[in-house]
């Protein structure tokens, strides 16, 4: 049975398929984050952000949202599903506690820019849009706020954090092409998968 609100002009409440479809991408990344991650410093490299960008183009602003947000609040509620299988409230406070938290929020971007792209029709320059609203929410959202975090953890200069993260930046382009791919082919498999 459809959770859907029939009032004129009210948006719809969450179907059955949109929780089930929340619960599935937050289960994906947590199995991304749960490879063996590659250290780097007090930032190691994982498959986390190429998680949080493929939900986000896939499901969309609110349900990418949701799901990455029911991620990060399964693990702060100490379910071992962060990078290396750590969990609990301290991995917030702690060096990548910034990232984790800006993640929900990066795939609230890339959500909105895969839903305005796809509405339009997939093209050749929809890969495009998708890869240029992901480097949005890596450079405007995920950046700004991991790096400020690290910086007030660290208790090193903004700037100082900052060199900690710029040689994350080219794997994050590798993965966001590859998320860029993935949703491609998803979209062309399931068209109807964002919604009206």
């Amino acid at each position: 049975m459809s959770t859907q609100v029939s009032a004129p002009g009210r948006q719809r409440a969450l179907a059955p398929s949109d929780l089930a479809r929340i619960a599935v991408f937050a289960a994906l990344l947590s199995a991304m984050a749960l490879t063996p991650p590659i250290p780097l410093g007090p930032v190691p490299i994982t498959l986390q952000t190429l998680g949080v960008a493929l939900t986000g183009l896939c499901l969309g602003p609110w349900r990418g949202f949701a799901a990455v947000a029911l991620y990060v609040a399964v693990g702060a509620a100490g379910l071992p599903v962060f990078s290396g299988g750590a969990a609990g409230v301290g991995v917030l406070i702690g060096p990548t506690g910034g990232y984790l938290l800006s993640f929900p929020l990066a795939a609230l971007v890339g959500g909105f820019v895969a839903r305005w792209a796809v509405r339009r029709g997939l093209s050749a320059t929809t890969p495009l849009i998708m890869l240029g609203g992901l480097l949005l929410a890596r450079y405007l959202v995920i950046m700004p706020i991991g790096v400020t975090h690290l910086s007030n953890v660290l208790g090193v200069s903004w700037r100082e954090a900052l060199f900690i993260d710029v040689p994350f930046w080219v794997g994050d382009l590798v993965k966001s092409i590859i998320a860029v791919t993935l949703a491609m082919a998803v979209h062309k498999a399931f068209p109807r998968l964002l919604g009206r």
